[in-house]
């Protein structure tokens, strides 16, 4: 699998010389069937301190979550352990990023998902047939499709359980005797239709808290989890360096030929901060708006503003298109929240305006654009 060849290559491809370098020096005590150390994985999730010296050449592992280290400690036990792993809190926290690099650094493979959804099916989780082996030959192992639960339990690798809320409560609750018991039974296949996972197995699901209530998954299923809240995140310049760093991908992806800058990123990432928190940094109250004000959603709007002055631009970005890009992000759920902007323009980024002048004066300006 070449990366280039690919619109969003998967962590395990994209941080492919990574892993190798890691496995290979790794001296970490090794779960079973596990790719690498929970050391390792922690390394490869957090970044090293110094650089690792692999086949003469020296290789720096980047920083690739930025929040609570600890939470990444807690998550990687979860997952060496009997229970399964669920991360909560609110949209673009980057709950389904940790589950991504989780499973690529245990597994090797990052791609065993399951994303669910109101029309998510018993048989999309655990297994479906191939009809026309069915008819011919009756029920085989053959002739059964396995679905990303079953192939995780056959191989001893993590499945991953996207959005698990947004599926109805049976389908939820199809989990717990695989959670509990470690077995998946096919009554078609009789006696020999019971799959005992491999060690190595777990699960990964992900849940948004403002789901909360669509399909709130039952008490006896929650007790097979542990719960990890990822938390959005709350310093101005990780935030900042998030954004620059997720830019700078998605850029090299496309091959876009623009650098992120940093004064840009900085003045998004303070913008989102403050309307998130609902106080500014000289200590003004904000009427915060309804609309998710994610790290995730930053990215987005720096890189439409990107992608605009690419292709129409001088390859800079331009403000008016920042503020633009802004607005569709913050106003998509709720009307109301366009006042709520126009006030935080009106008198944060005012003041920042006559103080700071530069690029916060061409951001006061862009106001015009919140119609």
């Amino acid at each position: 699998m070449e990366q280039e060849n690919l619109v969003k290559p998967p962590v395990e491809v994209r941080y492919r010389e990574e892993l190798q370098v890691l496995k290979a020096t790794d001296t970490g005590r090794v779960p079973e069937n596990w790719k690498m150390s929970p050391k390792a994985v922690r390394t490869f999730i957090l970044g090293s301190a110094k650089p690792i010296l692999y086949q003469n050449k020296e290789y720096t592992i980047k920083k690739k979550y930025f929040g609570n280290d600890a939470l990444i400690e807690r998550c990687i036990i979860t997952l060496a352990g009997n229970r399964g792993l669920m991360l909560v809190g609110e949209p673009g926290t980057a709950k389904t990023m940790l589950s991504e690099l989780l499973s690529a650094a245990i597994s090797g493979v990052s791609t065993n998902t399951i994303q669910g959804t109101a029309g998510t099916t018993e048989d999309m989780i655990k297994y479906s047939w191939n009809y026309a082996l069915l008819l011919a030959h009756g029920p085989s192992r053959e002739a059964l499709v396995p679905a990303p639960l079953y192939v995780g339990m056959e191989k001893g690798i993590l499945t991953r359980f996207e959005e698990i809320t947004r599926t109805p409560a049976e389908i939820q609750d199809s989990l717990i005797s695989v959670l509990s018991d470690k077995v998946l039974n096919v009554p078609e296949l009789g006696d020999e239709g019971f799959l005992f996972a491999k060690p190595g197995f777990n699960v990964i699901g992900t849940a948004n808290t403002r789901d909360k209530g669509v399909n709130e998954m039952s008490s006896a299923l929650k007790r097979r989890f542990n719960f990890e809240t990822v938390m959005p995140v709350r310093d101005v310049a990780m935030e900042k360096q998030i954004i620059l760093n997720e830019v700078s991908q998605l850029a090299a992806e496309s091959h876009i030929a623009m650098e992120a800058e940093e004064e840009v990123a900085e003045l998004l990432a303070s913008t989102y901060h403050e309307l998130r928190e609902g106080i500014s940094s000289n200590g003004h109250r904000i009427d915060r708006p309804s609309a998710v004000m994610s790290t995730a959603e930053a990215v987005s709007v720096y890189y439409q503003a990107m992608l605009t002055g690419y292709y129409y631009g001088e390859e800079k970005i331009s403000i008016d298109c920042l503020v633009q890009s802004l607005l569709g992000a913050v106003v998509k759920e709720n009307k109301d929240d366009l006042e709520k902007v126009k006030g935080y323009f009106n008198t944060v980024i005012r003041d920042k305006s006559s103080k700071e002048g530069g690029l916060w004066k061409k951001y006061y300006e862009a106001r015009k654009w919140l119609k």
